[in-house]
């Protein structure tokens, strides 16, 4: 027979179970069976052979009929007519004496998945409720749960979910917890099973009876329950307290996640819980498995969170190894740097050290950004590795080290002058998008100081024609700017140039509207251009690293034992996908004087009112500003105005940060002349901002009055 034939290998297959010699020999009639199982999962077509396997079912065997059943509940979409055949057999086998032929014939009754075989299945399932052997009432309680999938607009029997809740005290812990899933199916649209104080007892005092796995979905449900007295808290907690450091960590997470619900209002029992589970959470973190591995530090990093100095003397368990992938490895080192302290950040900055240089590039980035950010606190050490790595002239290491001293600097203003010595030719390697980016902020704020500015730009600017990078060409403009205000003699001739293509040649229409804004504030002055254009050189509001105060258990504790901190990185660092760091959202502090934010000549007060409505977490302001000639700008044109004070039409929110969103819609306001002709006077600006920071919205509404007043002026 060939190996993967198509209608051939039916057609012999079907012969052979036709065959009367084959049928009298049952271990021939068993070996062709196979035959055709081991055909049809090797892809074959074989549903042709539906009523001889229909055939073959009527048997004393249970091994032919577990074959014949798996065949069944194939193809019996493909054939509900000849499915009707099978049920009379499966009837009969319900009542077979072998309990294991009753389990067998229920299981698959269910599971060949046909509305119209419905009302055949429902008494069996409802005998099989109060069958005498547990392996029957197992699979009869999944059973009610699969018919309600096949029909969930029908009516939900109250009968059955009445005795669905009686068999919550079955002796069979397996049929206990089938139990609660058939209820959580069956009554999904209801909030699920109905936990009250005599069923969380009941279920906490038969816990160690169940598997693990039963064990974990009983402490799921318990997390609805919630005690109605202190003393029955503490009754609760105690019985939860040996699964707590259980040797199973899918049964300790699911565990501390119930600890944690319900013990919310209690910070020192949460915190309590929190250091009991920290031994088996490092024993995970040294799992055979990989994805247990990486669960276990992902969930790790949320108890960080609230206790930073938990696992401090236990920082060797999260070294990365040889042969540990690199999903693994980020996430440790994210970890090593929460654990950074006086005592061990010579042997965790060694160890990072020794990864800058790992073969993987994802890896050897995501290190050298970890010093990066040990560097907040440690910064003479950090920056001595980093000025290091800079001399082995390789591209993604270079380009990791300019981004990691770009967002060093803008923490530690202090590092300037030793980021600025190890800049000096390093443009050479640099190839990639961002390190180039990184550089040409470096050079455009803190220009001044290094020697070899000027005649870096004026290598990139002689290229600019050949550039493809969007955000590199605006990079450049930026950075120009800027460093002609420190050194405009070197610097005049090549932004003059540069000015020249950008305006004229230049296709792209942002690069050409940011030069001509650049161009046009240049006619007003190099004092006015320098109050636009010097921001601030650092971020006031990052703190140190090292100190910063826990959070509560609260923040966190319902995405704990989920799949949330698998796809989320605890730690909020930088990414390295934007361009500078004046784009990462920053929220002034409340008492913050504006000049803090934005170096501006007096604003004039140009708006006739205000109307606010404030709601739960947003808020909502309406601003009316006369100035008509904004009107007449390019919508380019107020886009570039806005991202020279770091407004981004689109911008970009570091990862796991809280955005901090304002939604800017205008509208052109028309007064009535003394002629009775409607003119343009201003246009109204609503802001529909998110999350609720009344201080932050007004100081970004005064920006905002002060760029279309500019643009205003410009247009007159």
């Amino acid at each position: 027979m060939p190996y993967l034939g198509g209608e051939e290998t039916v057609r012999e297959l079907r012969r052979a179970l036709s065959n009367p010699n084959v049928q009298s020999d049952p271990l021939r009639y068993r070996n062709t069976i196979l035959k055709v199982i081991r055909t049809m999962s090797q892809g074959v077509d074989v549903s042709g052979l539906f009523s001889e396997m229909v055939k073959a079912c009527a048997t004393v065997d249970v091994v032919q009929k577990k074959l014949v059943y798996v065949f069944l509940c194939s193809y019996a979409t493909l054939n509900p007519e000849l499915s009707l055949l099978v049920i009379n057999t499966l009837r009969k086998d319900c009542q077979d004496p072998n309990p294991m032929v009753r389990s067998l014939a229920l299981r698959n009754m269910t599971n060949l998945r046909l509305p119209s075989l419905v009302e055949y299945v429902e008494q069996p399932l409802t005998a099989g409720l109060r069958d005498r052997a547990a392996c029957v009432r197992r699979v009869a309680v999944l059973g009610w749960a699969k018919l309600h999938n096949l029909q969930p607009s029908s009516e939900i029997d109250a009968a059955v979910v009445n005795e669905l809740y009686s068999l919550l005290r079955d002796p069979d812990p397996v049929v206990m917890v089938n139990c609660l899933r058939a209820l959580e199916e069956i009554l999904k649209e209801e909030g699920g099973v109905t936990i009250n104080k005599p069923i969380t007892h009941h279920l906490l005092n038969r816990l160690k009876e169940c598997d693990i796995w039963g064990q974990c979905e009983v402490l799921r449900v318990l997390q609805r329950y919630r005690p109605q007295s202190e003393d029955e808290l503490f009754d609760i907690l105690s019985l939860l307290d040996s699964f707590l450091v259980s040797p199973h960590p899918p049964v300790m997470a699911a565990t501390l996640s119930l600890f944690l619900s319900v013990s919310s209002n209690l910070p020192a029992i949460s915190l309590a819980a929190l250091e009991r589970v920290s031994g088996p959470l490092l024993a995970a973190c040294g799992s055979g498995s990989r994805e247990m591995r990486f669960a276990a530090v992902c969930h790790i990093q949320l108890l960080l969170r609230s206790v930073p100095g938990l696992l401090g003397t236990h920082y060797k368990r999260f070294f990365c190894g040889y042969a540990e992938p690199a999903y693994i490895k980020e996430r440790k080192m994210q970890v090593l740097v929460e654990l950074v302290n006086d005592e061990n950040v010579a042997m965790i900055l060694d160890e990072l050290k020794g990864y800058c240089t790992d073969v993987n590039t994802d890896t050897a980035q995501a290190a050298i950004s970890a010093i990066g950010r040990i560097g907040r606190s440690y910064s003479d050490r950090c920056l001595q590795i980093l000025t290091g790595l800079l001399g082995l002239k390789q591209d993604h290491i270079t380009s990791a080290v300019v981004q990691t001293m770009r967002d060093l600097v803008w923490v530690c203003p202090q590092c300037s002058d030793t980021v600025c010595l190890a800049l000096e030719g390093c443009e050479e390697t640099l190839q990639d998008i961002q390190g180039r980016q990184a550089l040409l902020w470096l050079l455009g704020v803190y220009g001044e100081r290094i020697s070899s500015a000027p005649y870096t730009l004026e290598v990139l600017i002689d290229r600019v024609r050949s550039e493809a990078s969007l955000g590199i060409k605006m990079e450049l403009l930026t950075a120009t700017m800027r460093l002609f205000l420190c050194r405009p003699a070197e610097t005049q001739d090549m932004l003059g140039r540069l000015l020249h293509y950008c305006i004229e040649e230049e296709t792209d229409m942002c690069v050409r509207d940011q030069a001509l804004l650049y161009y046009r504030l240049l006619h007003c002055g190099i004092e006015k251009t320098r109050e636009v254009l010097q921001g601030r050189r650092s971020d006031p509001s990052l703190g140190v690293l090292i100190g910063r105060p826990a959070k509560p258990v609260s923040q966190w504790a319902r995405c704990f034992n989920t799949l949330e901190p698998l796809s989320q990185g605890a730690v909020e660092a930088e990414s390295n996908s934007r361009g500078s760091p004046e784009h990462v959202t920053y929220s002034p502090k409340p008492n913050a004087d504006l000049s803090d934010t934005l170096s501006c000549s007096h604003i004039e007060e140009v708006h006739s009112g205000a109307e606010k409505i404030e709601e739960v977490d947003c808020a909502w302001i309406e601003e009316c500003v006369r100035c008509p000639a904004v009107l007449h700008c390019s919508p380019q044109s107020l886009q570039a105005a806005m991202q020279l004070v770091n407004i981004q039409t689109l911008a970009f929110t570091p990862q796991h940060m809280l955005p901090w969103r304002v939604y800017l819609y205008t509208h052109t306001q028309l007064r009535v002349s003394e002629d009775g002709q409607e003119e343009e006077e201003g246009i109204k600006v609503i802001l529909n901002q998110q999350p609720k920071d009344d201080d932050a919205l007004r100081q970004f509404l005064t920006i905002l009055i002060t760029v279309l007043n500019t643009l205003s002026s410009k247009k007159d």
